[in-house]
Protein backbone atom coordinates (compact mmCIF):
# COMPACT_ATOMS: atom_id res chain seq x y z
CA UNK A 1 0.00 0.00 0.00
CA UNK A 2 1.36 3.37 -0.98
CA UNK A 3 0.29 6.94 -0.85
CA UNK A 4 -3.38 7.60 -1.58
CA UNK A 5 -6.11 10.23 -1.56
CA UNK A 6 -8.78 9.82 1.10
CA UNK A 7 -12.31 10.98 0.51
CA UNK A 8 -14.64 11.89 3.34
CA UNK A 9 -16.22 8.42 3.24
CA UNK A 10 -12.89 6.82 4.18
CA UNK A 11 -12.27 9.26 7.04
CA UNK A 12 -15.80 8.76 8.38
CA UNK A 13 -15.38 4.97 8.23
CA UNK A 14 -12.15 5.32 10.21
CA UNK A 15 -13.57 7.71 12.80
CA UNK A 16 -16.74 5.75 13.47
CA UNK A 17 -15.31 2.24 12.89
CA UNK A 18 -17.67 1.59 10.03
CA UNK A 19 -17.25 -0.97 7.28
CA UNK A 20 -13.77 -0.69 5.78
CA UNK A 21 -12.15 1.18 8.66
CA UNK A 22 -9.49 -1.54 9.00
CA UNK A 23 -8.26 -0.79 5.49
CA UNK A 24 -8.07 2.93 6.25
CA UNK A 25 -6.24 2.18 9.51
CA UNK A 26 -3.66 0.14 7.58
CA UNK A 27 -3.18 3.00 5.12
CA UNK A 28 -2.65 5.41 8.01
CA UNK A 29 -0.17 3.07 9.70
CA UNK A 30 1.70 2.62 6.41
CA UNK A 31 1.80 6.38 5.85
CA UNK A 32 3.29 6.83 9.31
CA UNK A 33 5.89 4.13 8.70
CA UNK A 34 6.95 5.43 5.28
CA UNK A 35 6.75 9.14 5.99
CA UNK A 36 4.46 9.60 2.99
CA UNK A 37 1.26 11.23 4.21
CA UNK A 38 -2.15 10.42 2.85
CA UNK A 39 -3.89 13.30 1.12
CA UNK A 40 -7.34 14.82 1.51
CA UNK A 41 -8.67 17.94 -0.19
CA UNK A 42 -9.80 20.89 1.89
CA UNK A 43 -13.28 20.35 0.40
CA UNK A 44 -13.40 16.76 1.68
CA UNK A 45 -12.04 17.95 5.04
CA UNK A 46 -14.99 20.36 5.21
CA UNK A 47 -17.35 17.45 4.54
CA UNK A 48 -15.85 15.47 7.41
CA UNK A 49 -16.14 18.50 9.68
CA UNK A 50 -19.81 19.19 9.08
CA UNK A 51 -20.88 15.53 9.05
CA UNK A 52 -19.17 14.82 12.38
CA UNK A 53 -20.56 17.99 13.92
CA UNK A 54 -24.09 17.16 12.75
CA UNK A 55 -23.77 13.55 13.87
CA UNK A 56 -21.98 13.98 17.21
CA UNK A 57 -21.84 17.70 18.04
CA UNK A 58 -19.28 20.49 17.96
CA UNK A 59 -17.35 19.35 21.04
CA UNK A 60 -16.88 15.88 19.56
CA UNK A 61 -15.68 17.35 16.25
CA UNK A 62 -13.14 19.57 18.02
CA UNK A 63 -11.73 16.53 19.84
CA UNK A 64 -11.62 14.41 16.69
CA UNK A 65 -10.05 17.25 14.72
CA UNK A 66 -7.24 17.37 17.27
CA UNK A 67 -6.78 13.58 16.98
CA UNK A 68 -6.79 13.72 13.17
CA UNK A 69 -4.13 16.45 13.23
CA UNK A 70 -1.73 13.89 14.74
CA UNK A 71 -2.17 11.48 11.84
CA UNK A 72 -0.06 11.41 8.66
CA UNK A 73 -2.75 13.13 6.62
CA UNK A 74 -2.02 16.24 4.57
CA UNK A 75 -4.85 18.62 3.70
CA UNK A 76 -4.45 19.88 0.13
CA UNK A 77 -5.97 23.30 -0.54
CA UNK A 78 -8.32 23.64 -3.49
CA UNK A 79 -6.49 25.80 -6.01
CA UNK A 80 -7.54 26.73 -9.55
CA UNK A 81 -6.04 23.60 -11.16
CA UNK A 82 -7.76 21.28 -8.69
CA UNK A 83 -11.07 23.16 -9.01
CA UNK A 84 -11.01 23.00 -12.81
CA UNK A 85 -10.21 19.29 -12.79
CA UNK A 86 -13.05 18.71 -10.28
CA UNK A 87 -15.37 20.67 -12.58
CA UNK A 88 -14.49 18.32 -15.44
CA UNK A 89 -15.72 15.39 -13.36
CA UNK A 90 -18.84 17.31 -12.27
CA UNK A 91 -19.80 18.09 -15.88
CA UNK A 92 -20.03 14.35 -16.55
CA UNK A 93 -22.64 14.06 -13.79
CA UNK A 94 -23.62 11.49 -11.21
CA UNK A 95 -21.00 12.41 -8.63
CA UNK A 96 -21.08 14.92 -5.77
CA UNK A 97 -18.87 17.99 -5.85
CA UNK A 98 -16.86 16.76 -2.87
CA UNK A 99 -16.21 13.46 -4.59
CA UNK A 100 -15.19 15.36 -7.72
CA UNK A 101 -12.47 17.11 -5.72
CA UNK A 102 -11.16 13.81 -4.33
CA UNK A 103 -11.17 12.30 -7.82
CA UNK A 104 -9.44 15.38 -9.23
CA UNK A 105 -6.66 15.26 -6.64
CA UNK A 106 -6.16 11.55 -7.29
CA UNK A 107 -6.00 12.16 -11.05
CA UNK A 108 -3.61 15.12 -10.80
CA UNK A 109 -1.26 13.32 -8.42
CA UNK A 110 -1.50 9.91 -10.11
CA UNK A 111 -2.73 8.27 -6.90
CA UNK A 112 -5.62 5.98 -6.04
CA UNK A 113 -8.58 7.37 -4.14
CA UNK A 114 -9.56 5.37 -1.05
CA UNK A 115 -13.33 5.18 -0.61
CA UNK A 116 -16.38 3.02 -0.19
CA UNK A 117 -18.65 5.51 -1.95
CA UNK A 118 -20.15 3.82 -5.02
CA UNK A 119 -20.32 7.17 -6.87
CA UNK A 120 -16.64 6.60 -7.65
CA UNK A 121 -17.63 3.78 -10.01
CA UNK A 122 -18.38 6.59 -12.49
CA UNK A 123 -14.74 7.77 -12.53
CA UNK A 124 -12.89 4.46 -12.53
CA UNK A 125 -11.90 4.94 -16.16
CA UNK A 126 -9.82 7.99 -15.14
CA UNK A 127 -8.91 7.35 -11.51
CA UNK A 128 -7.82 4.20 -9.72
CA UNK A 129 -10.18 3.43 -6.84
CA UNK A 130 -9.02 1.62 -3.71
CA UNK A 131 -12.27 0.21 -2.30
CA UNK A 132 -12.76 -0.20 1.43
Amino acid sequence: MGKAVLDSYAIMAYLFKQKGYERVLKLIENAGNTGQPLLITSVNWAEVSYVVERKAGRTHWLRLRKDLACLPIEIVEADKELAECAAEFKVKGGISLGDCFAAALAKLRGLPVCTGDREFERVQDEVKVMWI
